[in-house]
């Protein structure tokens, strides 16, 4: 049986606050941690390909754009899946800079969740009796995603990730290992800062979120535009395919000049 060609993702640089020589080695680290951490634990593979600015990407791959925001993220026509009807993940690189997290984290977190759950519809049941139980998102880095949790490839940090064995409940605690970084030590843990989404299949409220300390969350908001949270929450028929590239490219050039305006305006306000 010949060997299964991996998933082609196209990592896009379609950011105003990062250069093409600020990507390229978090790629790099992201193909490691695919290659080396995620493969062997999750069975899922891929290679990954940096796109600079304003060059198109392959037909037939997945996205994964390095965005500014989420207004950005409208502006420009980046939606739920790509003009092929494929995954695509985001990252927002400028709001990460603004708030001080470490962006190739997020960039780590949105392409193994994008790997583990392509479609963003995969959830586990945990039953508590014959009518009550309550589906758990099938997000790989949410329980665990703070920085302070992440772990080094050569210079970048990346997100730590959980294991197929962090969504069986019947795993005693310490019986196995629960995420790459071993830093989780029961089924469903959520590490300080961590969340994941939750439905009671009873309660009718829709999608909430658990945090760490254990406290519910309603989402009934979409969230951020064209966040995993938003887009698991909205029916598939309502997904929006993204732009074409040469389209999302002449609007990029507009959305800079708009920038650059806003930055030269702002001292004499």
């Amino acid at each position: 049986m010949p060997p299964l060609t991996p998933i082609q993702i196209s990592v896009i640089n379609a950011s105003t606050v990062l250069a093409d020589d600020d990507i390229r080695p978090v790629v790099a680290a992201l193909q490691q941690q695919v290659n080396n951490d995620f493969l062997p634990a999750w069975g899922v593979g891929a290679q990954l390909t940096f796109i600079p600015a304003g060059s198109p990407p392959p037909a037939g791959t997945w996205w994964l754009s390095i965005l500014d925001d989420s207004d950005q993220a409208g502006a420009l026509g980046y939606h739920d899946i790509t003009p092929d009807g494929l995954p695509l993940g985001k990252v927002f690189a400028g709001t990460d800079l603004k708030y001080g997290y470490t962006w190739s984290v997020t960039a780590s977190h949105e392409l193994l969740e994008m790997l583990a759950d392509p479609n963003i519809n995969l959830t586990v049941f945990v039953q508590s009796d014959q009518s009550t139980g309550i589906l758990y998102a099938y997000e790989v880095c949410d329980a665990c995603e703070a920085d302070n949790f992440g772990y080094q490839i050569g210079n970048v940090l990346v997100s730590d990730f959980v294991f197929p064995s962090w969504f069986e409940s019947f795993r005693a605690a310490g019986s196995t290992q629960f995420d790459q970084a071993r830093q989780i030590q029961s089924p469903l843990q959520l590490l300080a800062g961590g969340y994941i989404g939750v439905f009671d299949v009873n309660s009718g409220s829709g999608w909430q979120q658990e945090t760490a300390e254990k406290k519910l969350s309603e989402t009934f908001s979409r969230g951020n535009v064209g966040s995993r949270r938003e887009r698991r929450r909205t029916p598939r028929l309502q997904w929006v395919a993204s732009h074409p590239h040469k389209e999302i490219i002449r609007r990029a050039e507009q959305y800079r000049q708009r920038v650059q305006l806003s930055r030269v305006r702002r001292p004499a306000a």
